[in-house]
């Protein structure tokens, strides 16, 4: 990634991913309260709301994180849900230092793999049964009933309910909900109509993709198709066509 020319704010979308240590940043926190910010490298939690990150004359490395895979990394998510803290509360200082005394991309890269790989292996885990139902829900876009979830791992809807949220910090129901919006932000950013999007996504109606846009980002469905943070990604976020 090219560095920052200019001041530059984006205000990110939530993909279905989970927490994001953003090593590179400058300022990161919750809009719209500038006492809330961060000055520095950021961990967002899963659902942390409306974000905004801005800068001037930096470089940005972004980490996207499965839930699973940040249940393991980051520790227990049901901490950093709703959450946007500073790296080092998460990771301690060294992790930061690392990343900001390389200049390569290519070195970022290694490092940000040599610290991912050493915490990979750091002895937690995730139940099989939780990263089983994580990876139907994500596979179905959201299009599956939690009974079912339960009935595959076999475990009760109680036992699944308390180790999805204990470890992924949400409910398999709001996990669904995530991940049908995470599709239709795919759909939005691809140039679909809002209308088409709404029932490619499995959503009742365009009031209830409004819902979740609003609650999910603080955007209306126009403005997340709009989103900057969805046209400089072009591997997650395709162009039309």
């Amino acid at each position: 990634m090219d560095p920052v020319p200019a001041t530059l704010a984006i205000d990110p979308v939530p993909a279905r991913l989970a927490a994001s240590p953003v090593p590179a940043g400058r300022t990161v926190g919750p809009a719209p309260a500038p006492a809330g910010k961060i000055v520095g490298s950021a961990v967002i939690g899963l659902l942390p709301g409306a974000v905004r990150t801005a800068g001037t004359n930096g470089d940005l490395l972004q980490i996207r994180l499965e839930p699973t895979v940040a249940a393991v990394l980051l520790g227990p998510c049901t901490e950093l849900t709703g959450m946007v803290a500073a790296l080092h509360d998460v990771w301690g200082h060294d992790a930061e230092a690392r990343l900001r005394a390389v200049t390569s991309w290519e070195d970022r890269f290694a490092t940000a793999a040599d610290i991912l790989g050493r915490r990979l292996h750091s002895g937690r885990t995730v139940d099989r049964e939780v990263t089983h139902a994580w990876r139907r829900i994500r596979t179905s876009h959201g299009r599956i009933r939690v009974d079912d979830l339960a009935g595959e791992v076999g475990w009760s809807r109680q036992r699944l309910w308390s180790r999805f949220r204990s470890q992924l910090g949400v409910v398999p129901k709001r996990a669904a909900r995530l991940a049908r919006f995470d599709l239709a932000a795919h759909l939005l950013a691809a140039g679909h109509p809002i209308a088409d999007v709404a029932a490619r996504a499995g959503y009742a109606d365009q009031s209830h993709l409004h819902r979740d846009a609003g609650e999910f980002t603080g955007l209306t469905p126009a403005a997340v198709a709009a989103a900057p943070w969805l046209a400089i990604d072009d591997v997650t976020w395709p162009a039309p066509g």
